[in-house]
């Protein structure tokens, strides 16, 4: 191995293990999973979202991590067929500090961007996932 090719595995190391800590800290065993289930079929795109997405974007210093999941449901919710990645992200979001009010919330104002079938979708992503969390959501008071 050359000098060049021994300094850019190192780096490309150092930049797995550094989205590994934001990884965990965010997503905790979810992330994990996610990587995982990648290692058989294309665990570069596994390096790649731990490398990048948490290393490189997620660990940016302009949002904070609560602020970053807010607007990751709102895309996530957007797109459609997202349902695996809400799931995964909005336990992330619980992880990271936004209650599920604020989640719930959060789904409810996409519907006008994004219509109601998404927001609906997203919205039982989230029942799912307070449920297995036992996460209870607080109606306001009317």
């Amino acid at each position: 191995m050359t000098s060049t090719e021994n300094t850019n595995a190192e780096t490309r190391a150092k930049r797995f293990e550094h989205g590994m800590k934001v990884l965990s800290a965010v997503d905790g065993e979810g992330g994990q999973r996610v990587i995982d289930s990648l290692a058989d079929v294309s665990p570069e795109l596994g390096h790649q979202v731990v490398a990048w997405a948490f290393g490189e974007i997620y660990d940016r210093p302009g949002l904070a991590p609560r602020d970053r999941q807010l607007v990751t449901l709102g895309m996530l919710t957007a797109l459609g067929g997202c349902e695996p990645q809400l799931e995964v992200h909005i336990n992330a979001s619980l992880n990271v500090g936004l209650t599920p009010e604020e989640i719930v919330e959060a789904l409810l104002h996409s519907a006008v961007y994004c219509g109601m079938p998404k927001a609906l979708n997203a919205t039982f992503v989230a029942k799912k996932v307070f449920a297995e969390r036992g996460a209870a959501v607080r109606q306001p008071h009317p």
